[in-house]
């Protein structure tokens, strides 16, 4: 445990904060699962997961780092018991009660993407709340994925498009154009791409976002996914040679 706990104080000590990512994302993965291994119900985890999630934008913002966006509640997750969804609801509502309290004093933004519709009213209101306080922010931006998924994000986007298309736009679009109308329009797309919990997939998450983020992987549950651990995905991630079809740093087809 010591040994362990020296690799990961050294792992923030090499950090190059003049090298960290702009935006990251995290899937909250392994909240059931570290309840379940502590004789807890499935919710407990989910209350935990909260928590961190405060705890890690938190320290995002103090590295320097623009943009955090998690995948909190995907358009599958509906199937869940409808307790276990009740109760992620009302983790939802909480939230955004406090982020309306405290998002200006903090001057920290929040921005939830997915399709709004199935959720309660008084959920609804709330969110429409934080984006009239958005307005009023410059700074630090966490993005809540709540009925998310990447691949229905691609078609309200190809619907929207082929709408404007038969209302006279021209029809010839860039793939940069075509961004524009993502959730995350307006956002660089995320440099680094964090699962928790143990799976090696992205489950649906930011697909057409993803095509050049770094992927980093590990067996932590997200409730226990700490500070340190974030120092090493954060060490991994500036370890890796990003050449964007490159070769190593250099314009061109990679051979």
């Amino acid at each position: 445990m010591i040994g362990s706990r020296k690799k990961q104080e050294e792992a923030g000590k090499q950090l190059d904060r003049s090298r960290l990512p702009r935006h990251v994302a995290i899937i909250l993965d392994g909240n059931g699962r570290w309840a379940q291994k502590r004789s807890l119900p499935r919710t407990a985890g989910h209350l935990s997961g909260a928590e961190n999630f405060r705890t890690i934008a938190n320290y995002c913002k103090a590295l320097g780092i623009s943009y955090l966006t998690v995948y909190a509640f995907s358009t599958e997750n509906w199937n869940r018991p409808a307790s276990e969804v009740s109760a992620i609801m009302g983790l939802l509502d909480r939230y955004l009660r406090e982020a309306i309290r405290d998002m200006v004093r903090d001057q920290n933004r929040l921005v939830v993407f997915g399709d709004l519709t199935p959720l309660s009213p008084e959920t609804r209101k709330l969110i429409e709340e934080t984006r009239d306080l958005d307005k009023q922010i410059q700074g630090f931006q966490a993005n809540l994925c709540i009925n998310y998924g990447g691949r229905d994000e691609i078609l309200r986007a190809a619907r929207r498009y082929a709408q404007e298309v038969r209302e006279g736009r021209e029809n010839d679009i860039t793939a940069e154009e075509f961004s524009e109308y993502m959730y995350t329009a307006g956002l660089p797309d995320p440099d680094l791409i964090i699962r928790p919990g143990g799976e090696l997939r992205l489950s649906n998450f930011l697909l057409w976002q993803c095509a050049y983020s770094e992927l980093y992987f590990t067996d932590v549950l997200w409730p226990d996914f700490t500070t340190a651990e974030m120092d090493k995905a954060l060490l991994a991630f500036q370890n890796r040679d990003r050449r964007y079809g490159g070769i190593h740093g250099v314009g061109g087809s990679e051979v």
